[in-house]
């Protein structure tokens, strides 16, 4: 007990037999059961009376520990894909990497993988180390060496609710501390996502990354470069609606790992301005998340890329190109630059077109303008974003505040308003345009708080 003590004030960790799990039982590890998915149950159940091993896997035995229900459950297990497939009238399998199978209960999904082996010393390589395929199965020991993190490396059987662990994770847990499984180097040149998952993981569970973990981080970031940019967009997308966005940001920084994926972000966060509207666009994000409502990807990262496009505008007009022909210029730009690093998905691109075009609109109070803008399918979306640059600074909360009240007011209140905006500015006799009658549209609701509802 002394010689543990000792060890874990000097930083070093216990030697065992990574063979050999150490395993807990319910009262060691305290797992609530009622946080299990009972189709993870179903589907671990059905794969041990084949036969079969079968566990939950990591993040959801993670969070489990944690006392937080999962999101999402995977399962591993010695079963090959093809077996596990005829087990179940739902099962899919998927992916050319690595394959696993699919298996759905009605809208819930559960990811079954096999135990990966340690034959990816051969597996196919980029020039650079990634690997492109494995398909290799083994041990179960030998699954747990190939996870990523130690407290993402830990097994959950529903039967006996035992928790096996091969590499200290509980310890870590209970420390608070990210820990890769191996030789770091070696792991994120396998793979230099795993670089953005430790930052989202410690920023997300507010853990702290071993100084080993992170040493080679600033020095192997390029490495993202290599990456299918699908899937960093996915590990963005993760990143950004963890509930935590603006500290997962705040840690890419720091780890110097938003270089390429999110370019000028450190030009945006020395801006006031800049920084505020980023700001306030995520803990809106964070809030939603945490109150568990949808999250717009396309809001998101209009947000984000904002001020990128408002200074291409900017440089547009100035050089004598019309407002809206030049924020369509600018978005081009933005977008265009993006597609190299971020594999934004058409939908996402048209909606954060629509989030931007729409804001010179909003300077357009008479006519008819109003309420054909009010009939745009993205107006909430459009109008969150317009909120936001009002409450940031960059647009007078005049503006915003008008837009406030017409969208929840009534059709006389709406002509009043139209008819309040049509008056000279500054005390100007100019000739009022000819009065139009207001388009027949029912009732506002009243406004909320942005809801990023783009879709």
């Amino acid at each position: 007990m002394i010689k543990k003590f000792i060890r874990k004030i000097l930083g070093v960790k216990d030697e065992r037999d990574p063979t050999q799990p150490v395993i807990l039982g319910p009262e060691e590890h305290r797992i609530d059961p009622k946080l299990l998915s009972p189709n993870a149950v179903r589907v671990t159940q059905a794969l041990q009376e084949a036969g079969f091993k079968a566990f939950v896997v990591g993040g959801a035995v993670r969070d489990l520990l944690l006392g937080v229900k999962p999101k999402d459950f995977d399962i591993a297990t010695d079963a090959t894909p093809e077996e596990v497939k005829k087990l179940f009238r739902r099962a899919f399998i998927i992916g050319r990497r690595f394959q696993i199978v699919h298996v759905m209960f009605g809208q819930e999904l559960l990811e079954v993988t096999t135990f990966r082996g340690n034959a990816a010393v051969n597996a196919p390589k980029d020039e650079h180390g990634r690997v492109l395929r494995d398909n290799n199965f083994g041990p179960q020991h030998e699954d747990a060496e190939r996870r990523d993190f130690t407290i993402n490396a830990m097994y959950y059987d529903p039967a006996t609710q035992s928790v096996l662990d091969y590499h200290g994770g509980i310890e870590d847990i209970r420390d608070k501390v990210l820990r890769i499984i191996g030789q770091p180097e070696a792991r994120y040149r396998e793979d230099p996502v795993r670089m953005l998952r430790v930052v989202r993981f410690a920023a997300k569970l507010q853990f702290t990354i071993e100084p080993a973990t992170r040493a080679p981080i600033p020095v192997m970031a390029p490495l993202i470069n290599n990456v299918p940019a699908a899937r960093v967009f996915d590990e963005m997308l993760k990143l950004l609606q963890s509930g935590h966005s603006l500290a997962c940001l705040k840690e890419l920084r720091a780890a110097g790992l938003h270089h390429g994926l999110l370019p000028l972000l450190d030009v945006v966060l020395e801006q006031p301005i800049g920084m505020k509207f980023v700001t306030l666009a995520l803990e809106s994000t964070d809030a939603r998340v945490k109150a568990g409502k949808g999250v717009s990807a396309g809001f998101l990262f209009a947000s984000l890329l904002w001020h990128q496009v408002l200074e291409k505008w900017n440089a547009y007009r100035a050089a004598g190109e019309s407002p809206i022909p030049a924020l369509h210029l600018a978005a081009d730009d933005v977008l265009d630059n993006q597609t190299d690093s971020l594999a934004l998905q058409r939908r996402i691109a048209t909606d954060m077109r629509d989030i931007w075009a729409m804001q010179p609109r909003f300077e357009r109070r008479t006519g008819k303008a109003p309420y054909k803008l009010l009939e745009h399918p993205r107006f909430r979306a459009g109008f969150d974003f317009l909120l936001l640059r009002c409450e940031s600074g960059e647009l007078d909360a005049e503006l915003g505040n008008w837009w406030a009240t017409f969208y929840g007011a009534d059709a006389n209140e709406r002509e009043r308003l139209i008819n309040s905006a049509r008056e000279p500015q500054g005390g100007d006799k100019k000739k009022r345009p000819r009065r139009r009658g207001p388009r027949k549209t029912g009732e506002g609701d009243a406004v909320a708080a942005p809801s990023q509802e783009s879709e």
